[in-house]
């Protein structure tokens, strides 16, 4: 398995944020940079776009997996 790559950047937070940041990282035994990084894409994935949201359509192939004969039926 590749890790992604990385780019280093500056920025500031309040301290209360990074704080919890921390605490959220450390409870989970995870490293700081990895929950920065999935709490900025989760803020990326929240912003409105012209395209749904991916775990949305995640939820939608699974349905229409599970489902596809009621859905062909309820279509007649």
């Amino acid at each position: 398995m590749t890790t992604p790559a990385h780019e280093e950047f500056s920025s500031q937070a309040s301290p209360e944020v990074l704080a919890a940041l921390r605490q959220i990282a450390e409870n989970q035994g995870r490293q700081f940079q990895a929950v920065l990084d999935e709490a900025l894409r989760d803020y990326i994935d929240r912003q409105p776009k012209d395209r749904p949201r991916r775990h949305v359509m995640a939820s939608l192939a699974s349905s229409l997996e599970e489902f596809d004969s009621l859905y062909r039926e309820l279509a007649k």
